[in-house]
Parts: structure tokens; sequence; C-alpha cells
């Protein structure tokens, strides 16, 4: 895709040698860590995703404009909810999924009921929030920022896809996210494999290409994109909250 990381780009231990996996997330599993993955929806049944979700909120636009939640289980509309779940799960088993449906069967949805999901996610207390998907109107430019900008001062970490596309979009471009591109090079055997990138706009690489993903009906497809690199990062820093339930999403960072 156009927006996946093609330059050459630095091992994450490359920045701090005296941090290694173990002393990161050694032993971790991601128990204690929430996480909400603001979607399509999520297919509880499925066998990538084991019965990990805890929770659904599906916010929606009243007859008199205002936002309501239906916080009732609920399926996933298209598939692409699933596989970025049930990447998490095979990362961090034993962290709690959230899944909070914004997203049609052909992944649309409207910028307003995306930012409800994530101020949703935000008051619910997630402690990691994965957003495969963005905007790119600029009309919903400050509305994303401030929510953004809530969650980091209270230290959830927001894990973003950029656009597949050349197109300036958010909340992928704000500086207080992690945003991620498939990385052909972290393509290998290794799930926890991922890459710093020094240059703007994507900060990381991670396995996004020709990715065995979940899918409806219990399925597996092969998929490509950046949507299915940034829950690999989702995973790994729920492993690291986990092990270090301290961290602020600076620190997070920082470490990867």
């Amino acid at each position: 895709s156009s927006s996946s990381i093609e330059t050459p780009i630095m091992p994450s231990s490359g920045l701090f040698r005296s941090i290694n996996r173990q002393d990161a997330f050694g032993g971790s599993s991601g128990s204690g860590i929430k996480i909400a993955v603001i979607d399509s929806g999520i297919d509880n049944d499925h066998p990538a995703v084991a019965g990990a979700v805890r929770g659904w909120s599906e916010p929606s636009i009243k007859a008199d404009g205002e936002i309501g939640f239906i916080e009732e289980p609920h399926s996933d509309l298209s598939g692409h909810g699933t596989a970025c779940a049930g990447i998490i799960h095979s990362i961090a088993p034993d962290a709690e999924i959230y899944s909070v449906r914004v997203l049609g069967q052909r992944l649309s949805g409207k910028g307003r009921v995306f930012a409800s999901g994530l101020r949703w996610a935000i008051d619910n207390h997630m402690n990691v929030i994965n957003l495969s998907l963005g905007t790119s109107n600029a009309e919903h430019f400050s509305r994303f920022h401030e929510l953004v900008d809530e969650a980091y001062y209270r230290r959830i970490v927001l894990v973003t896809a950029a656009n597949n596309m050349p197109v300036v979009s958010f909340p992928s471009l704000y500086s207080t996210v992690i945003s991620t591109a498939c990385y052909e090079g972290a393509n290998g055997p290794d799930p926890l494999d991922f890459y710093y990138n020094p240059k703007p706009p994507v900060e990381f690489g991670a396995n996004g290409i020709d990715k065995e993903v979940a899918w409806l009906d219990g399925r597996y497809v092969t998929a490509t994109g950046n949507s299915f690199a940034a829950p690999s990062m989702t995973g790994v820093v729920a492993l690291l909250l986990s092990k270090h339930p301290t961290l602020t999403p600076f620190q997070v960072k920082s470490i990867l």
C-alpha cells in the first residue's frame, strides 16, 4: 500500500540497547489490560477471538440528533474488526477486548459516530485503543485532536493505522498516537517483530502483508494493509502495560 514503510528502518531495539524484550514484556500475557477495538464489530465466537470480548458498544445518531449507545452483544458487519481482534488476541491472550462498532458492511461510517465511539472508550477507562480506521475529513480534525489529547493525558495508549493511500488522515497523524504501517521487513515468523521508522508521519512498521487473519463465518483470509499491522502493535503495547502498568503513553512509545 502507498502508506507502507519502504525505506530501511531500524529494529525497535536499536534505540535503547539496554531494554530488551524480556525487560519490556517477558512473561506477560496482557492480563489486566482493557483494549477497545473501534471497528466494524467482532465475532466473539470466532476461534481466533475465543471469547475474549468482554463488552460491546455501538454508538448511533438517534432521531433527535443525539448520540445513543447500545451496549449489547453485536456481530461483525464486514470481518475487519474480527481480523484486528484475532491478531490482538494471538499476541495478548489474557487481555480483555471491547468491541466498539462504528463501521458498516462497506467499512464506512460517520465521523461523528466514530468520535463518539472513541469517547466511549475513553470514558470506560480502556488502557489501549486500536484504531485501524481514520478520516480525511478536515471538518473533524479539531474534534479528534481534542479526544486524542484527552486520552493521552488519561494514560490511554492509542495505536492507529496509517491510511493505505497517500492522503492526510487522522488520528494517525497526531504526535501522541502510535502510528503504524505494514513493513515487509517485519513479515517473518516472529509475530512480535516490529521496527521503528525515524521519518514521519508513520513511526512503526509491523507485520501486515499477506497476513492470514480471522474473518466472517469462522473463516480465515489472506489480507494486506496497515489495518492489520496496527493490531500487532496493540498486542505488544498490551503486553508491555500488563507487566509495567504505571507507564505513560510517552514512556510506552519511548520503550518501543
